[in-house]
């Protein structure tokens, strides 16, 4: 096979990428922007193009044409005739449907349809009837369900291109430092402008909402700060913790002009809203019992938001999605590591944030130092023989749950610690019992979900200064902490293979510094631990990164 071409592209619109070509990286780049990467085993990887990747690609300005010569570029063989017209049609689907505003009062809008066969057949869907009000060629709806027929839309597999004007909000300036509280230099990076911009676009139809992906050390707080700057208007935050909360507040104050009396936090202990508020998703989802509705709700719709930020907007609760198909008229961003949700949701998260805007490559930033480089090393170690019978005969989620509590992986991490005596290491688990074992062992803090707030901030601050060289985490540290010293991220159990869980774990270690990050994902061998693995690692090898897999046969 000649070198240079190691795409092979199927009828199904499935893609094999050969590692071990010369070119695969830059390959992998470019279908990245319209593919989904599906399996990353060591020779040959797999892709999948999808609507919906398609419509975030075309969102970003990508057309059938340079798809096209994309594919033609890199595949060793022709590529089939029915790729390229399905994925022209696909990509023409965008846009095909158009909101505007239908009334100077703005409380109707008007779905305009581009080919009547198009109108016809939304005319016919009875799932449509009940929003949809027929208007000669076109359509009219209510502005309150501006959200929930763009759902329903994509579902039927018509993105809505939505070109209705947004709220300006209250107006509220905040402005940039140019530098630190600290003394040091702050200056926004070309790529978080870029990322700033491309979401709020230039304010004319179509523009002001949608989604930034950036690794986590990258700043994408940096990136909403910038957006906030770009419009002066009053803006609501909702992250995923109070630990983050209080982050995002630093962040403000360090890198802006903004007095402490102008940001508020809305949280379990505290209700306080001001010009800039920053929430949890946690509080916003509290009701009394599951027949009430969402109090807190009313944070969204009571005041006159020019900008909502859903920060790790992966893991936006189902039920706020139904809050935020009522507030169509406001700017959002969002901001994630990566657009996969365990739940599916992706479509929503499409049509009620906005398609992805911008995404920078991991490795590229990592290239250019604004991220740490990562080794990432898969450890395989044996069950003990006391438990393997016990496994034999397990259920599945028996099963996991023994292969990701085996004892063994203790001796592990207790070396692969001796092993980085200069570094501030993270030891990442699911399972209490596993992770208070590995603490006494380790003699390091601890912090799970019944750490309370104050002790968690109390830990973090330690580790910052390097009082605690070691900490002991549960899933809460996977998202939205900032520890820019930890290099070392050692996982010993982990959700049912969780890509966005494995992506959020090592941008803990990417924040850049002077020493290599190190990632190690210990993995009991033989086991059903050993596939759920490989499907976390499914994002990282779509970011460029590769692991190298060490079998200890003999634990220490």
């Amino acid at each position: 096979m000649p070198d240079g071409r190691p795409l092979i592209v199927q009828s199904d619109l499935s893609l094999l990428l050969d590692a071990h070509d010369p070119s695969f990286e830059e390959a992998r780049a470019e279908l990245g922007v319209f593919a989904n990467l599906e399996k990353s085993p060591e020779h040959m990887h797999s892709y999948r193009i999808t609507p919906l990747s398609l419509w975030n690609a075309a969102s970003a300005g990508l057309d059938a044409d340079a798809l096209g010569a994309t594919l033609a570029r890199w595949s060793r063989y022709e590529v089939p005739e029915s790729v390229l017209v399905s994925a022209r049609e696909t990509i023409a689907r965008f846009g095909r449907l158009s909101l505007r505003e239908a009334d100077a009062e703005g409380r109707t809008l008007r779905l305009v349809c581009a080919d009547p066969r198009v109108a016809a057949e939304l005319g016919a869907s009875k799932r449509l009837r009940k929003w949809l009000e027929p208007d000669g060629a076109d359509f009219l709806v209510k502005l309150v369900d501006r959200g929930t027929v763009k759902q329903e839309l994509i579902r039927l597999g018509w993105p809505v291109r939505d070109e209705a004007p947004l709220a300006d909000g209250d107006p509220f300036e905040l402005r940039l430092r140019d530098e630190t509280l600290a003394g040091r230099p702050f200056a926004l990076r070309a790529y978080q402008t870029d990322a700033a911009s491309a979401v709020l676009g230039d304010r004319g139809p179509g523009s002001g909402y949608g989604v930034a992906v950036l690794p986590c050390g990258a700043g994408k707080t940096v990136v909403a700060m910038a957006a906030m700057a770009g419009i002066g208007r009053k803006t609501l935050v909702v992250t995923t913790n109070v630990a983050a909360v209080h982050q995002w507040i630093d962040e403000l104050l360090d890198k802006t002009w903004i007095r402490r009396e102008d940001v508020g936090e809305y949280t379990g202990g505290a209700k306080d809203v001001r010009p800039i508020t920053i929430a949890t998703y946690q509080v916003l989802v509290w009701r009394p019992d599951k027949e009430s509705d969402f109090p807190h709700f009313e944070l969204f719709r009571r005041e006159k938001w020019g900008l909502i930020v859903y920060d790790e907007v992966h893991l936006l609760p189902a039920p706020v999605f139904r809050v935020v198909a009522e507030i169509q008229a406001v700017r959002r961003l969002g901001l994630t590591a990566t657009l996969v949700r365990e739940d599916g949701r992706e479509e929503d998260v499409f049509a009620l944030i906005g398609p992805k805007r911008y995404d920078a490559p991991w490795k590229d930033l990592e290239r250019r130092g604004f991220i740490a480089e990562a080794v990432c090393r898969e450890i395989r170690v044996p069950l003990p023989e006391r438990d393997q019978v016990r496994y034999a005969v397990a259920e599945l989620r028996q099963k996991y749950r023994l292969a990701a509590e085996n004892h063994a992986k203790l001796e592990v991490v207790r070396e692969l610690v001796e092993n980085h005596p200069e570094d501030h290491i993270l030891v990442i688990g699911q399972y209490l019992d596993q992770l208070g074992h590995l603490a006494k062992l380790l003699n390091a803090p601890i912090i799970t979900g019944k750490t309370p707030n104050p002790e968690r901030e109390r830990i973090y601050a330690d580790f910052k200064a390097g009082r605690a060289r070691v900490i002991v985490v549960s899933k809460v540290a996977n998202f939205a902490i900032d520890l820019p010293d930890a290099s070392v991220a050692i996982q010993v159990s982990g959700a049912f293979g969780s890509r966005q869980e494995e992506a959020q774990r090592l941008g803990r270690i990417l924040r850049p510094k002077q020493r290599n990050s190190h990632f190690y994902s210990i993995v009991s061998r033989w086991t059903v631990e050993e596939e759920f693995a490989a499907n976390r690692q499914r994002f990282l090898a779509e970011q460029g990164y590769r692991y190298a897999i060490e079998a200890w046969d003999e634990t220490p």
